[in-house]
């Protein structure tokens, strides 16, 4: 099985930026942990703070992996593009957010991703996306 995990805006800067919120825990460090985890499983893995960026990558992996495991961060509240392009690809696309976003500013209580997505992970910290990759396991 080939996932893929696609990080949005400011994801990069997980383990330094706000750690009340988002950990300690570098998003390369958790990632380590979940390869060796999920060992029959190929992981791979793409951030950018660009939008386009992210909607070009999700549709490159149409039909090249099994699964992709999305955290858009911010564009999840803002980006009708990335929730079209979800809709469009045939790959299904699991939404992860690390913090509990229903808990937090009004504007991140709604998603563009949502509505297209074989699934949903809100609130569970790091694990959100450990979650996700067993949503795949187990489908």
């Amino acid at each position: 099985m080939k996932l893929l995990i696609i990080n949005g805006p400011n994801l990069n800067l997980l383990g330094k930026r706000e750690p009340e919120i988002y950990g300690t825990t570098a998003f390369e460090a958790f990632l380590k942990n979940l390869k060796q985890k999920y060992p029959k499983i190929i992981f791979s893995y793409f951030q950018s703070n660009i939008e386009g960026e992210l909607i070009n990558k999700l549709q490159q992996a149409d039909g090249i992996v099994d699964g992709i495991i999305l955290n858009a961060g911010a564009y999840t509240h803002t980006s009708i593009g990335i929730g079209d392009t979800v809709k469009a690809i045939k790959t299904p696309v699991v939404e992860v957010h690390i913090s509990n976003t229903f808990s937090r500013e009004d504007f991140r209580h709604k998603s563009f991703i949502s509505p297209h997505a074989k699934g949903v992970l809100i609130g569970f910290g790091l694990q959100s996306y450990d979650l996700a990759v067993a949503s795949f396991k187990n489908t």
